[in-house]
């Protein structure tokens, strides 16, 4: 259940300056501190505090420059301060610090919750449990429709994002970004904005929205596998079109069917190990959502189109040298490949 490792060299931050300010800021601070890394995050740095009679978990933006309004801190800390008291599966933000002087870069503080994080294979924790890949599925899947039917007024969320014209901005930002990522022109990715532009629905839904809700981005019970702990990574939460985040948990999940690139980059253990499908996934949310789900192959595309732009403006951190993590190395192969998946099943649809 320890998901952490110790700090990569080039993601130190400065315990004797992180010890001092928190000490009175948090119960236990006053005792000696101890600093573990949560390995498996790909953008956002997150570190274990380890008071001995308390521990908090930190996080932080990436090292070097990042895209503007992407790793935003002080937005995670906004939802997650007040989100947990409507939605047991956010963890409580505790403590946000905009002084830079700190440990490098703004960063908040929140609980800690314990289980079990489920990565490229089943853990051993739920090996011996023939349903358990079904199960995960099912209570990820809830979890989302339970979660895009939290009242954002009632949590004082009302002010989050401007929800009129979202989707569109979703498109118009992505391929900014991708503009500013990219190692290298992609036809591909200037048909499938296009196409974007050109197929737009005419949803009216308005939830909030997770913008990065898939497997490894949630938390389960170590000893029940259809039982959910936590949901992480709220940096990119704001109010928009709840399909947004059905479409991206589609581009991140697998099916024994699925050619090789898009296996490697799912972001859940593959094989035929008993997964819904993702028209299973889609068909469970209509359920539990009462939602429309029509319209999914269009946020489906735009869930692989933001995704090539995440790999890209991975990528290109490290190609620069803003990280030394090698396991980035082999993301300038899955460019281009995620950005041919996204066409395909664009055009597939015309």
């Amino acid at each position: 259940m320890d998901d952490t490792i110790a700090v990569r060299p080039d993601e130190r931050v400065d315990e004797v300056a992180l010890a001092a300010y928190l000490h009175g800021r948090l119960p236990g601070a006053e005792n000696p501190l101890t600093i573990r890394q949560f390995g498996g995050g790909a953008a956002n740095l997150t570190y274990l505090l380890d008071y001995g009679t308390h521990e908090y978990v930190l996080r932080r933006p990436p090292l070097g420059p990042v895209a503007r309004s992407a790793h935003d801190m002080k937005r995670e800390y906004t939802v997650l301060s007040v989100l947990h008291q409507a939605f047991p599966y956010a963890p409580q933000a505790f403590l946000y610090c905009d002084e830079p002087d700190v440990i490098g870069a703004d960063f908040f503080v929140m609980e800690r919750r314990y289980g079990v994080v489920v990565r490229r294979f089943i853990p051993p924790e739920f090996q011996a449990i023939p349903d358990a890949p079904h199960r995960m599925s099912l209570a990820l899947v809830d979890a989302l429709a339970q979660f895009h039917a939290v009242d954002y007024t009632a949590v004082g969320l009302a002010e989050l994002g401007k929800p009129v014209g979202f989707v569109e901005r979703q498109i118009e930002g992505w391929y900014k970004r991708w503009q500013a990522a990219k190692v290298a022109d992609l036809p591909e990715m200037d048909a499938v904005y296009h196409w974007l532009r050109h197929n737009l629905p005419t949803s009216t839904h308005v939830s909030l929205v997770h913008n990065d809700y898939k497997l490894d981005n949630v938390m389960l019970a170590a000893d029940d596998p259809g039982q959910m702990v936590a949901i992480f990574d709220w940096d990119m939460c704001t109010l928009g079109d709840p399909l947004c985040d059905l479409g991206a948990l589609l581009c991140y999940w697998t099916q024994p069917d699925d050619p090789p690139y898009m296996q490697a980059s799912s972001m859940m253990p593959l094989g035929d190990l008993g997964f819904l499908s993702r028209a299973e996934l889609v068909e469970r949310y209509a359920q539990q959502s009462g939602r429309d789900v029509h319209d999914i192959s269009f946020y489906h595309v735009l869930g692989l189109f933001r995704l090539t732009v995440i790999i890209a403006q991975i990528y290109i951190r490290y190609k620069r040298g803003q990280t030394q993590d090698q396991r980035f190395a082999a993301f300038e192969m899955m460019i281009p490949l995620m950005a041919r998946a996204a066409q395909e099943i664009a055009f597939r649809q015309t």
